[in-house]
């Protein structure tokens, strides 16, 4: 039996395998930042979180094998996983028995949001107030504000009743603490500072009127009559007093 021969090559005609560079370890890719949407955003101001309204009944939520509190606590278990740093904060809408309508335009209008605040706010010139005057009624013991009875106390009343009286006169605050309460006892005696207190309460009641009372400085407090202005006695016209 023959045996073919082997050839040998010699090193120097060997064929070299190109070498191959160790890889690099590469940095796990970062995932991709979530693209921002537009919003409209008034300058100067910035968005610090939002509102989510679910509209749901606890009958509903029970039909569908859970109850409200869970949908709470699953809602915010997903909310820790996607944005751990989030706080939460949930209000249950309650509405009347029977209230019709859809539940999501039920929570909505229970929870004031302001979207239907916004929507439902009159144009400016139907929320302009008709300016019809004042009216100082000593007679019926009211003042009526552009057609509207104002709220005044018995005594605001009275403070204001006193300077009406002495219309165009300074009257200092010691003369309305004898005037007013001239029947009161010890602790019941207003000081004049008090009595700065009751002026300031009368003036924010009568609105855009505020300024007939008027402070006179180092003395004390004066009623002006304006055009605008009506005074109604209960006898006749107004009486001499001084």
């Amino acid at each position: 039996m023959s045996i073919a021969p082997v050839a040998y090559l010699p090193s120097t005609t060997r064929p070299r395998l190109a070498a191959v560079p160790n890889p690099q370890p590469q940095a796990p890719a970062q995932p991709a930042a979530p693209a921002q949407r537009e919003r409209r955003v008034p300058e100067g101001a910035e968005v610090r979180g939002f509102a989510l309204y679910v509209g749901i009944d606890e009958a509903k939520a029970l039909a569908a094998g859970i109850d409200l509190p869970g949908i709470v606590e699953r809602i915010r278990g997903l909310l820790a996983e996607i944005a751990p740093a989030a706080e939460t904060h949930a209000s249950v809408a309650i509405a009347p028995r029977g209230v019709g309508g859809r539940d999501i335009d039920v929570v909505r209008a229970a929870l004031r949001d302001p979207a239907l605040q916004r929507r439902a706010e009159p144009a400016p010139e139907q929320t302009a107030k008709r300016r019809t005057g004042i009216i100082v009624d000593i007679s019926r013991k009211r003042v009526i504000i552009d057609g509207e009875t104002a709220g005044l106390t018995f005594k605001e009343f009275e403070l204001l009743q006193f300077l009406v009286l002495r219309e165009g006169r300074t009257v200092d605050r010691q003369e309305i603490i004898a005037g007013l309460w001239s029947e009161a006892a010890g602790d019941d005696v207003p000081n004049e500072r008090t009595i700065d207190v009751h002026i300031r309460r009368l003036r924010s009641k009568l609105g855009e009127y505020e300024d007939i009372v008027r402070t006179v400085r180092g003395v004390g407090y004066r009623f002006d009559r304006h055009a605008d202005v009506a005074i109604r006695y209960a006898n006749g016209p107004s009486p001499d007093v001084f």
